[in-house]
Formats: structure tokens, C-alpha cells, sequence
């Protein structure tokens, strides 16, 4: 069975914060998505050259953290 994955580029700033990346739930800020992209997938980054990354996660697993994201914390 071959897996989807869906791609989702991030652009830096010199200073190596975010500047733009792809599926940020509005509301969240570009740097924040990152941080929590970043803490719940393992293995999935990869850096590119010209300030950029990209994300390569299975769709379920973008919605999980979206919904992590999004839901407050009590």
C-alpha cells in the first residue's frame, strides 16, 4: 500500500525564525506551527538550502496536531 504524504514548506528569516509555512491554522502564528510541528514528529523535517525546510507527514497526522494546536489548554 503506498503511503500520502503531504509536503508543507517553511521560509526563514535571517535571524532563523519563521517567516511563511505551509497549513498554519489561522490564528496560530507561523513560528508557533513550527514549534508544534516540530515536538510531535519525529523523523519528518528536512532542511533545505536558501533558508527553507519542508514537513513530510501522513494527512491524519497534521490534523492531530492541528487539533493540538487549537484546542486550549486547561
Amino acid at each position: 500500500m503506498e503511503q500520502t504524504l503531504v509536503v508543507i514548506h517553511v521560509r526563514f528569516a535571517n535571524d532563523g525564525s519563521v517567516r511563511e509555512i505551509g497549513e498554519c491554522p489561522s490564528g496560530t502564528s507561523p513560528q508557533d506551527w513550527f514549534n508544534a510541528l516540530s515536538r510531535h514528529s519525529s523523523n519528518s523535517y528536512e532542511s533545505l538550502s536558501g533558508g527553507r525546510g519542508a514537513f513530510r507527514l501522513e494527512p491524519a497526522v497534521i490534523e492531530q496536531i492541528k487539533a493540538a494546536v487549537l484546542s486550549p489548554v486547561t
